[in-house]
Order: structure tokens, then sequence, then C-alpha cells
């Protein structure tokens, strides 16, 4: 019986993993938190003041730190000659803060003699409300440039920009360090950006099925997408993330749309009341949409054309060209003016994001694994059937807790099948070697003897 009941478990245990295999992504029931959801493995890290004190960051970690009104923050890389590094800091100011037009961080590397190897600013601009904003510093090794070339360690350096105005309170960071792979040999890059690409924006199929996505409420737990119409619901105040995987020559278009409201007579004009944002792999700004108006009534926001994903596109000057420069995942943010809930109450509001992903495929021109600068079928298996990064980490997770413990399960089945056979084996041969006549009188035991007590 005891045998029995663990096989049983084991196989319960394997029809769990197989479950958990064929389960869909779930969608984040709207309602849920609408604060920012930083990376759970996010390490705690304090700027410095002074370079010389600042802490080392390290490839491929998240760090979460925080940044006082007019501070100016240093962290410290240590790098080779050859590798491209990329910091990226996500400014998260609490909601309810007041923030201005020119307000956010500029965020560059910088070697030891101060000279800026890569800057990028996030601002606020004319959506002057709360919200995540993203901008990423960034070391190239040029081969015609001795510029930030040497090994050794660089500093990176965050700095406030705040408006006398404005609210005073710490705004927290996300801070990312990742590397960019070595390219492969002759890998056919370009050395001049494009100066022209494919501008019109295709229409997507509507999507199949359940169209629903509810975004998520950070780059750690953005909600996948693929080409098509997808509907959400978005809460005055809210930042909803979304991710869309997008190949090498391959172009992202994206356009957000909110539904009108049904409180009657109602006709207040709110200037800059959804905002969007695109952001790359590396959580470097892309490009922002001119912030949509509202009154009442439906209405849509579009980014403009990006080019497709190109390492060349690294050598121009506008962001919004350079910042394409590889493939992975691109971040849609979408937020809706909190002062939208004055005039048209706190209810969530009915949002569209309309996707498209425009062109073939090409091949890496990276040596090895892309890593994070790359876009696998698993990416795309994701992008169809919704999962967030997070939810994909947790699956795993579960499977090979599961695996694990089907593992021990078996092993202990094993092992007891074989002690009770040889258990039995070592009975058989014992009876067999009894003399005849010394078994219970007038009775013909079958061979082995009669069955015995465990």
């Amino acid at each position: 019986m005891r045998q029995r009941s663990r096989g049983r478990a084991t196989l319960a245990a394997v029809a769990a993993i197989c479950a958990v295999a064929a389960l869909p992504g779930q969608a984040y029931g709207a309602g849920e938190s609408t604060t920012y959801t930083f990376a759970p493995q996010a390490k705690a890290v304090n700027g410095a003041a002074v370079n010389t004190e600042a802490a080392e960051l390290k490839t491929g970690s998240v760090y979460r730190s925080s940044i006082k009104f007019g501070e100016k923050l240093y962290y410290r890389l240590n790098l080779d000659e050859t590798t491209n590094a990329y910091v990226s800091a996500v400014v998260v100011p609490k909601r309810g803060d007041k923030v201005a037009y020119g307000d956010g961080i500029t965020i560059s590397i910088r070697d030891q003699s101060n000279l800026e190897c890569g800057s990028q600013d996030a601002r606020f601009r004319s959506a002057e409300y709360p919200r995540p904003i993203a901008a990423y510093a960034y070391r190239n090794v040029k081969k015609d440039s001795s510029i930030c070339k040497d090994p050794g360690a660089y500093n990176v350096l965050i700095e406030r920009e705040s408006k006398d105005t404005s609210g005073h309170g710490d705004w927290e960071l996300e801070i990312r360090y990742v590397s960019e792979p070595q390219l492969a040999k002759g890998a056919s890059t370009g050395t001049e950006a494009p100066d022209e690409w494919p501008s019109a924006s295709p229409t997507p199929p509507t999507a199949a099925g359940d169209n629903r996505r509810h975004g998520g409420s950070g780059y750690y737990d953005a909600t996948s997408l693929t080409t098509g119409e997808w509907k959400d619901e978005v809460e005055p105040g809210q930042t909803l993330f979304y991710r869309v995987p997008v190949d090498w020559g391959q172009q992202i278009f994206a356009t957000a749309g909110l539904g009108n409201s049904t409180l009657p007579d109602e006709n207040e004009y709110i200037s800059s009341a959804l905002a969007m944002s695109l952001d790359n792999p590396a959580q470097g700004h892309v490009d922002a949409a001119s912030p949509m108006s509202y009154s009442g009534k439906p209405a849509s926001v579009s980014l403009d054309p990006v080019p497709p994903v190109a390492y060349r596109n690294r050598f121009a000057s506008a962001t919004d060209v350079s910042a394409m420069r590889f493939a992975g995942w691109y971040y849609l943010s979408v937020t809706l003016n909190p002062e939208v809930g004055k005039f048209y109450g706190s209810e969530p509001f009915p949002l569209t994001l309309t996707v498209t992903v425009k062109g073939t495929a090409r091949p890496t021109p990276y040596e090895g694994d892309a890593g994070i600068f790359g876009v696998t079928q698993d990416d795309q298996d994701m992008a169809r059937s919704g999962q967030s990064g997070a939810q994909a980490a947790e699956s795993r997770s579960s499977r090979m807790k599961l695996l694990g413990a089907a593992g021990i399960g078996a092993g202990a089945v094993l092992v007891l099948g074989l002690g009770g056979w040889t258990l039995l084996a070592r009975r058989r041969q014992a009876a067999a070697a009894t003399p005849a006549g010394t078994g219970d009188a007038g009775q013909q035991q079958p061979y082995g003897g009669p069955p015995q007590a465990w």
C-alpha cells in the first residue's frame, strides 16, 4: 500500500508538471496595485557624493537606490578595453508629488578624467505628473576613437534636476547594468546611420480569441504583447507597462487609445491626458508620443515611426534612431493623467493598444548567446500567450521544483521496489533450501512458502 501511495504521488507530481507547462500566462487583474514594481532581485546601493567613495556596479545586476532634491550621485564601473556597457536608471517619484516640465535626471558614464562617454536624460516635459521615466548611459568602444577606450574604473553620474516649485521628496531609482555581447567575426554591421525608413503605419490584424491583456506595473512584470489590438483598463495616475519582442530588421509601431467617458454632460478638456513612451531592451529611452488631450470622447495617440532595429543605428545623433540599436524586448509604458479622475471619475478607463511589428527577422551580429539583446522562440511564445518575464520566471521555478519533487518520489519508489524484490528473492532462496517434511504437516506449500507479514 505504501508503494502504491508513493507511486500515485509521483504520478500526481508528473501530472502537475505537465499542467504547469501547459498553462498560458495569466493576466494581472484590473484594480491591483498601481505602484511601481521593482525587480525583486534588486540589491540596495547608495550613491556617493564623491566619486572615490562610489559603490561598484556589477554587470547583469539590478540595484535599488534613491536620489534627493538637487543631488548628484556617483556609482562605479570596472570595464575592460572591448566591452560596450549600458547603465539605465528608472526614476520613480511618489504618487502625488509635484513635477514640472524640465524636471528629471541626466545619467552619464565618464572616464577618470571626467570625459563623458555617453549620456541621456529623462524629463517629464509637458506631461507634468509623476510617473516612472527612464534613461541610460553607455560606454561604446569605437575602433576609430581613443575616447573611453582604456580599461579600468569609470564613473556613473546621475544628476537630478527639479524646479524650486516642484516637490522636494526623494525619488526612488532602479538601476541596471548590462554588457553588450561581442560581435561575431566578419559580422556586417555598417558604419553609418540610416537616413530614411518606412513611415507608414500598417493596420494590424485583429487579435484572435481573448484580446484582453492587463499591463504590469514595472519593467520587471511588463505584460508581453505581439502584433494585434489589445484591450485593457487604466486608472487615473496609473502607469501600465508592456513589452514587445522586436528582432533585427524589424520595426515597431504603436498607438494608444482612450475610450469615452460614460458620465453625462461632461466635456472638460484636459491637455496631456495620456502619455506613452517607448524604451529599448537596455531600458534606454527611444521616443515618447506627444501627450494626448481628452474631453470625454474617444481619443488616441501614436508613436512616430522609428527605424527597423539595426546595429548601425547607434551611429545616429538622434535618440529615437540611435536607441534602436539592438534586438530584444522593447517596452511600452502608458500613463493616465490623475487630473482625468477629478472630472471623469476614478473608475478605470477603457484603453486600447494597437501594436504592429513589421519586417522579416535577420540574423544576430553577435557571437554566441545574445542574452537580452536577442529574440528567441520562447520570447515569441511569451508574446503570444501574454506572459510577463516575472510569470515566465515563476513558471520555470515551479517546473524545476516539481521536477525535483517528482525525481525524489520516483527515486523513493524505485528504492522501495528494489528492496521488496530483494527481500522476496531471499525468502524464496531460503524456502528452496528447507528440507522436505519440515513444513506444516499435511500441507504442500507454494514456491517460497506462505506470504509473510512485512
